[in-house]
């Protein structure tokens, strides 16, 4: 590999909106990583996935094909 040209790769703490905080390795140049969502609290990893029906699709889509 040539020399100078890779970035630093290092260590840092990242940082939860949930209060998680883990260590993984970056190439970019801070100490801390903030980040607004994580494996603890997201909701696919949680079990707590729900499905949304916005503005009753279904239900207008019924309507309009008489199903």
């Amino acid at each position: 590999m040539k020399q100078g040209v890779h970035p630093k790769y290092h260590e840092v703490q990242v940082v939860c909106a949930c209060g998680e905080t883990f260590r993984t390795g970056t190439t970019k140049d801070v100490d801390v990583l903030k980040v607004d969502i994580c494996s603890k609290c997201h909701p696919f990893f949680t079990g707590r996935q729900k499905l949304v029906d916005t503005g009753g699709r279904v239900d207008k889509f019924k309507k309009r094909y008489g199903i």
